[in-house]
């Protein structure tokens, strides 16, 4: 699985984040306003995504382009908090992936820009960040981004071999080589003959909790995170009931990853709410921050399932992202639709975003590699199909 290339050895990964590790010059929130701007306004005009919005953090010194682009930005801490680690889940290797400087900004904000407050030209971290994934959704829907693809396929190691149009000069924009389509059988489904198995629902990196107080214990650490807020629904409501004590999969698709996702599940497609929100970095390591309520203040969508084999609600939550432009359902996400494990359901426009799986109490057991590994915690690196677990109750 294609991975930003990993941080260089002199450089001391560190996964946790405090403001306090930061250098003073990059605490103002109009500074990094003005720097998250920039690289957007980069881009619509030049295709080296490596040198500038998807620069990782640890080479910013060696990238003139970003320096002249943003003044300073080079002091952002290359030293800290520049990406994450992750088990490849195929070969159980431990790999760092170093983070691209846009998500990194996007963090500053969130720590000294605070919420609501007026940050560049009487505007709000949300305004912001809002404003500026639309303009970079627009930007990568544009005939002229396609200039960037090649920059993007060299910076994120892309294969084409499993594309159904491998040909890059077929696509009409960033954004449709961004959601591009991979070729039929690439991605099969693992236990497919098992009536009871469940399944990765993107090329992605997760952590599963067999609770939610689990969960909220190793990895969602945001104060407001309910299962009635992420669903957005009352705390008295038949959904809320529904999935109380529930477990939990976080599926978190990077800027790199294939962004189609898929039904985990054999099951039946029901309701689909929206729920508006924010557009904050999904990130680990704003994720991992008490306090910031990343999966229940971001704009995200809920797809409800039924499992066919026990009959039981599954809550399927498309959650957007900083730069994220879209969650987009497709037709296999049509109410009443029977679907099979690995089937698609949709896809996210350009950006990094998450899905969250809400299974309810005592339905799936999850793999015992996957509980082991979110219990360190540490993400696992799995493909489309792969093995997630298998369901605990059945009808037949």
């Amino acid at each position: 699985m294609s991975h930003i290339p990993a941080q260089v050895a002199d450089t001391k990964p560190v996964e946790t984040i405090h403001p306090d590790d930061l250098p003073p010059a990059t605490r103002d929130p109009g500074f990094i306003a003005s720097a998250l701007e920039k690289l957007v306004e980069h881009s619509a005009e030049h295709p080296d995504v490596q040198n500038a919005i998807h620069a990782p953090m640890h080479l910013l010194k060696s990238i003139p382009l970003v320096h002249k682009l943003v003044p300073g930005v080079e002091q952002i801490a290359s030293e800290y908090h520049v990406g994450n680690f992750v088990i490849v889940r195929s070969t159980g290797e431990r790999i760092f992936e170093s983070m691209p400087i846009y998500p990194r900004l996007g963090m500053h904000l969130l720590f000294y820009g605070g919420t609501q407050i007026k940050l560049l030209h009487n505007r709000s971290v949300e305004t912001v960040l809002k404003d500026l994934s639309n303009r970079q959704g627009k930007i990568y829907d544009s005939p002229e981004s396609v200039k960037s693809i090649p920059s993007f396929i060299q910076t994120y190691s892309i294969g084409l071999d499993e594309l159904e149009e491998p040909d890059i000069s077929k696509y009409k924009c960033f954004n449709e080589f961004f959601y591009r389509k991979l070729k039929p059988g690439v991605r099969p489904v693992q236990n497919a003959d098992d009536p009871s198995g469940f399944c990765s629902a993107a090329d992605c990196r997760l952590t599963v909790f067999p609770t939610l107080d689990l969960a909220k214990q190793l990895w969602i650490k945001g104060s407001n995170f309910t299962i009635p807020q992420l669903l957005g629904v009352d705390p008295d409501s038949d959904q809320a009931r529904m999935f109380d004590g529930a477990s939990v999969a976080v599926f978190r698709l990077a800027p790199q990853d294939y962004h189609r996702f898929h039904s985990p599940l054999d099951g039946v497609v029901g309701d689909t709410t929206d729920i508006p929100g924010e557009y904050y970095t999904v990130n680990p390591q704003a994720v991992n921050e008490p306090g910031f309520d990343v999966f229940t203040a971001n704009k995200r969508s809920v797809l409800y399932m039924t499992h066919a084999e026990s009959n039981s609600p599954v809550a399927f939550v498309a959650i957007g992202a900083m730069l994220v432009g879209s969650i987009r359902w497709t037709g296999g996400a049509q109410k009443g639709t029977n679907v099979k494990r690995g089937d698609e359901l949709g896809y996210f426009a350009y950006g990094g975003s998450t899905i969250v799986v809400l299974f309810p109490q005592g339905l799936i057991k999850f793999d015992d590699d996957l509980v082991q590994n979110s219990a360190v915690p540490i993400e696992t690196l799995v493909k489309v199909g792969d093995s997630l677990g298998r369901s605990l109750i059945s009808t037949h």
